[in-house]
C-alpha cells in the first residue's frame, strides 16, 4: 500500500508542468493577438489616409494664377 501514495514530489511536479503548459499557450494566443491588432491598425490607418484624402479632393479649393 506504500507504493500507491501520492508524495509531495509527485504533486509538484505534475503542478509544474501544467503551469508551464499553460503558459506556454498563453504566450502563444499573446503573439498572435499582438499580431492581429497591428494587422488591424495599419488596416485602420490605410482607410483614414484613403477618406482624408478623399474628403479633401471633395473640399479642397481650386486656385487659378492668370499671368499678366
Amino acid at each position: 500500500m506504500a507504493e500507491n501514495r501520492i508524495s509531495r514530489d509527485d504533486l509538484e511536479s505534475k503542478f509544474r508542468a501544467l503551469q508551464a503548459d499553460v503558459q506556454g499557450r498563453a504566450a502563444d494566443k499573446k503573439q498572435s493577438a499582438i499580431a492581429i491588432g497591428s494587422a488591424i491598425a495599419t488596416c485602420v490607418v490605410v482607410i483614414a489616409y484613403l477618406l482624408g484624402r478623399r474628403g479633401g479632393r471633395k473640399r479642397g479649393s481650386r486656385v487659378e494664377f492668370r499671368r499678366f
